[in-house]
């Protein structure tokens, strides 16, 4: 009797390939923004989380501007063609989809960091924090 992971058969490895290799187009990971912070990064690194949580802990070089206040205003000083890569809290938390969804709808090149906050601790790497926090 087929389990749960073998009773819809994978799909064909060509389609696969397709599905897999598109997701780089939307996403990047922790490790791979750490290694692009650690140069001189190419794109904007958005916490979209609130001022409080950013406070407390954050990916160093992110900038927080919360995902309900991503507006064409707050974007005019970034070229056009600017990427934006924005996250949230983690895998359980869907504020970094809801800011690509804000930036995509403002025209603007955007990736998601896969994990979050909770990737970012997971592979190691140090939060920032403001001193009134």
């Amino acid at each position: 009797m087929p389990t749960a992971v073998t009773a819809v058969p994978a799909a064909p490895s060509d389609l696969a390939r397709e599905h897999f290799a598109a997701e780089f187009a939307f996403e990047t990971d922790c490790w791979d923004v750490h290694e692009a912070l650690s140069r001189e990064p190419d794109f904007v690194l958005l916490d979209v989380r609130g001022p409080a949580l950013f406070a407390k802990g954050h990916v160093p070089g992110a900038i927080n501007l919360p995902h309900g206040r991503i507006v064409r205003s707050r974007l005019d000083h970034w070229p056009a063609q600017t990427l934006f890569v924005t996250y949230c809290a983690g895998p359980h938390c869907n504020g970094a989809a809801r800011g690509a969804v804000r930036l995509g709808e403002l025209g603007r090149p955007v990736k998601i960091m896969a994990g979050g906050v909770t990737g970012w601790i997971d592979e190691g790497f140090v939060l920032a924090r403001d001193e009134a926090a």
